[in-house]
């Protein structure tokens, strides 16, 4: 499937919520770093605050305030080494917070994204770790929970645009198969 056909095919039917990736703003990574068994929280709702008009009891209006983020949580198996547990766990362990900017990409069949989630100044906030069972024979989870500033979701023009440079730089002998964000 050619990149043109695969952005085509995500205007045309509604991508599935399965394929997808993780991808932190910091070095190094292993390849474990962007592998998630779930993503949730990518929500924002506008609060609203009420005014009583003055002199005139019987309105009320209602005017917009700022954004609210929910908490970005994110669900893998338990890996050993990787580079955002150790981060998380600096965080929380020893209070040393270097917030991070994070990428959610959606990916069609062919790996291309066809939604991408800009997150901006996360820090973790909570890791759990699933329960030990000796009576099932489950994945040990790790669930990191993070607060961000807000994400800003990524259009179709920034997505070609990336797409675009990576065919260039492959055409002029750069590293193949790479997408500038």
């Amino acid at each position: 499937m050619s990149l043109i056909s695969g952005i085509i095919d995500g205007l045309i039917y509604p991508p599935v919520g399965f394929h997808f990736l993780v991808v932190f703003e910091m070095f190094p990574q292993t390849p474990q770093d962007v592998r998630f068994q779930s993503v949730n929280g990518l929500s924002a709702s506008i609060t609203t605050e009420t005014v009583a008009e003055g002199g005139e009891n019987r309105f009320k209006h209602q005017f917009p305030g700022v954004p609210q983020y929910n908490k970005l949580v994110l669900k893998r198996g338990l890996f050993l080494g990787s580079f955002v547990s150790h981060w998380c766990r600096d965080s929380i362990e020893n209070f040393n917070f270097q917030p991070k900017n994070i990428l959610i990409s959606l990916l069609n069949d062919s790996h291309i994204p066809l939604n991408v989630w800009h997150v901006f100044n996360a820090y973790p906030t909570k890791i759990d770790i699933s329960e030990f069972n000796a009576e099932q024979n489950t994945m040990v989870v790790e669930t990191l929970e993070l607060t961000y500033q807000y994400f800003k979701p990524m259009g179709l023009d920034d997505l070609l645009m990336g797409a675009v440079g990576a065919v260039g730089g492959a055409i002029s002998g750069g590293v193949s198969g790479s997408v500038s964000f």
